[in-house]
């Protein structure tokens, strides 16, 4: 039973370090899509203009 414990411990730590990095990517700008919107006007519209 004391196994169990340990793992559920050393899960919850993992859990929470990969939290960590995910909310410092954010933070940092690393999903920031710099590329998109300068050729956005290239990209065919599907919608036609009636």
């Amino acid at each position: 039973m004391a196994v169990i414990a340990l793992l559920i411990g050393f899960s919850f730590i993992i859990a929470v370090g990969f939290l960590a990095a995910f909310l410092w990517s954010v933070k940092s700008g690393q999903y920031d899509d710099k590329y998109t919107p300068s050729v956005r006007m290239l990209f065919d519209n599907d919608k036609e203009i009636k």
